[in-house]
């Protein structure tokens, strides 16, 4: 096939429009031949395929005939698709045309110049009939790492993140779970201007994850002239539990035991965030500050999964509400001897 133009791109096969523009956005701006005076034979050529592959893959009938003869068929007069004939074949008005278009001219449609890295740059004005001011095209300079040839360049203003809760209850945060977020956004097309569009966020929350922790998205908001666009930032939030209480890495339940239980022993069945059944023997005197502790039974550690906290059992003591007369001396004579 020759050159791979979605290698170049560093883009899947079924790249749709959005995904090439942001591909070729990157990559233009950092093997731009004025942003790498050290090396730029090597930069110039390799600006040179990304606009041809930029050029094919984003032209309907170019990608067609590529995706079925490659890249030498595309350059020795193909049939388009749908024509009969093969690469080099001679049926009148079968075969395609190659005519690549200028990198300079596929850069200045993007950015409104052809060299915003070098002094004196060509300010012609881009497709939409402006050109870029001095602080734009300092942004440009810092968005893509700072200026070439030793020019100084102004920082471009980054946008202030946008915090998102994230609910999540506490068997997320046990098991592990994978959560999708759906989010709006502008982006801005080849000639600068927003077009709202639709994105699936793919968020694992791992286990033992804790309250406050954070997901961050880079550049998730929207895309504006001149500015680098916000951090989206995701906060854990934990969803109060009916049975359990987190507490660091254990967990604690509470249980009710009447008073003779709690002076002569019991059995407390707990059941688990995964589902299993734990019976526990209480073997001790309970008092009002009691725990029985269950070693490994708690939250996972979310820097060492196979190890975890501990589950912590505390007591409810329900007392009588009366005592016969009899029950009195008997809890008497009983606690003097």
């Amino acid at each position: 096939m020759g050159v791979d133009y979605f290698k170049v791109l560093q883009v899947d096969r079924s790249a749709n429009d959005d995904e090439l523009k942001k591909a070729y956005r990157k990559l233009a701006m950092k093997w731009h031949p004025d942003k790498n005076p050290n090396n730029k034979k090597e930069a110039e050529a390799k600006f040179k395929q990304i606009s041809e592959a930029y050029d094919v893959l984003s032209d309907p009938q170019k990608r067609a005939v590529y995706e079925q003869y490659g890249e030498e068929g595309l350059k020795n007069q193909a049939p388009p698709p749908g024509a009969g004939g093969y690469p080099g074949g001679s049926a009148a008005g079968a075969s395609f045309q190659f005519n690549p278009r200028s990198a300079d001219d596929i850069f200045s449609e993007f950015f409104g110049f052809t060299r915003p890295f070098a002094m004196g740059s060509d300010s012609r004005p881009g497709p939409s009939g402006f050109s870029y001011g001095d602080e734009i095209l300092a942004s440009l300079r810092a968005a893509a790492g700072g200026g070439g040839g030793g020019e100084t360049s102004i920082p471009a203003r980054k946008a202030a993140p946008i915090e998102r809760q994230l609910p999540c209850s506490l068997e997320d945060m046990y098991k592990g779970t994978t959560k999708k977020m759906k989010i709006s956004r502008d982006v801005l097309d080849s000639s600068g201007r927003p077009t709202e569009v639709e994105e699936i966020l793919t968020i694992d929350i791992k286990p033992g994850w804790k309250k406050g922790t954070k997901i961050t998205f880079l550049d998730k908001g929207n895309e504006q002239r001149g500015i680098i666009p916000s951090d989206l930032v995701f906060i854990v939030d934990e969803k109060p539990h009916s049975v359990f209480k987190r507490d660091g890495n254990d967990l604690v339940v509470t249980q009710k035991i009447s008073l003779v239980e709690a002076l002569t022993g019991c059995t407390a069945q707990v059941t688990t965030l995964d589902g299993r059944t734990l019976t526990v023997p209480v073997n001790n005197v309970v008092s009002p500050s009691y725990e029985e502790v269950v070693k490994g039974e708690g939250m996972p550690i979310s820097k060492d999964s196979s190890r975890k906290g501990n589950l912590r059992i505390r007591f409810i003591i329900i007392f009588p509400s009366k005592l016969t007369t009899e029950q009195k001396l008997g809890l008497k004579r009983m606690f003097s001897s």
